[in-house]
């Protein structure tokens, strides 16, 4: 119990760090910056133009060829650890204004936004190590093809695929139910800042889950059809909209979406209760 006690202590000191929520508040517009790239690569790929992957991954890449470029994704890194290290500190002893089973259900989403904060920066790592020549995408296909040599690697495949789609759709669900908005300070924002994060958090959210709701999908299908090439995340799934009579409107669509997101991103550094 004492050993508990003292781990719970040191979440919570952490948790209230000054320093922590200066580096997530900074955090979130390395995060916007990152999704303003990833839309612009989605419009890209609407118009069969894109240079690399259209994913948060190919984003970062595109950004780091720039003049300064890798010094911005390394900034951007050490926002995704503080990120990251916050939620971890939310998912050990946060959520005190919650009760019972709430309580629980928010500590298990910030152990899941701890995952892929920290996958972000591990990526911004690899970006800028030039650690590996492949994209995430090609890797993603690569594993899948791997796993899916045996019958249990098929269905574990199908498994995670149900389970990014089901994340897509609850995005989709809490955009448009306006739930994001318990997170910022909306007290301390003016009518028209309110209805601004409200338009952009509603639109992005909605755009993300469609895009993960898709990409989960086709993971789906890769795994019954024994098809690898289709488990290529993000990347595959703007494709496949792309294709789609009309695609090159519904992906232009989803592009503005994650380009709203991204400047949610930035209302929520001045904004998100840390």
């Amino acid at each position: 119990m004492s050993l508990t006690r003292n781990a719970e202590a040191t979440a919570s000191k952490t948790a209230n760090s000054r320093w922590l929520e200066l580096l997530a508040r900074a955090g979130f517009i390395g995060y916007g910056v990152v999704h303003l790239l990833f839309a612009w690569l989605a419009l890209q790929i609407a118009f069969g133009s894109s240079p690399d992957d259209g994913d948060q991954s190919g984003a970062l890449r595109t950004l780091a060829a720039q003049p300064m470029g890798k010094f911005i994704v390394i900034a951007i890194g050490v926002g995704m650890v503080a990120m990251a290290l916050w939620q971890l500190t939310q998912a050990a002893v946060g959520h005190v204004s919650e009760e019972g089973n709430r309580r629980i259900v928010e500590r298990v989403l910030s152990g899941a936004r701890t995952v892929v904060y920290g996958w972000f920066a591990f990526t911004a790592y690899k970006v800028v190590n030039s650690a590996s020549s492949s994209s995430s995408a090609d890797q993603q296909e690569d594993m899948t093809s791997k796993l899916m040599e045996s019958t249990g690697g098929r269905w574990l495949v199908g498994f995670v695929g149900l389970v990014v789609a089901g994340i897509g759709i609850g995005q989709a669900i809490y955009g448009i139910k306006k739930k994001f908005e318990k997170n910022l300070k909306t007290g301390e924002m003016s009518a028209k800042t309110r209805q601004l994060a409200r338009k952009l958090g509603m639109a992005g959210y909605a755009a993300r889950g469609s895009a993960f709701a898709v990409a989960g999908v086709l993971v789906v299908v890769a795994a019954v059809n024994y098809d690898p090439e289709k488990a290529r995340g993000l990347d595959a799934a703007l494709r496949t909209l792309r294709d789609q009579p009309f695609g090159t409107i519904l992906l232009g669509l989803v592009a503005l979406g994650i380009a709203a997101f991204g400047v949610y991103c930035f209302l929520q550094s001045r904004y998100r209760k840390v």
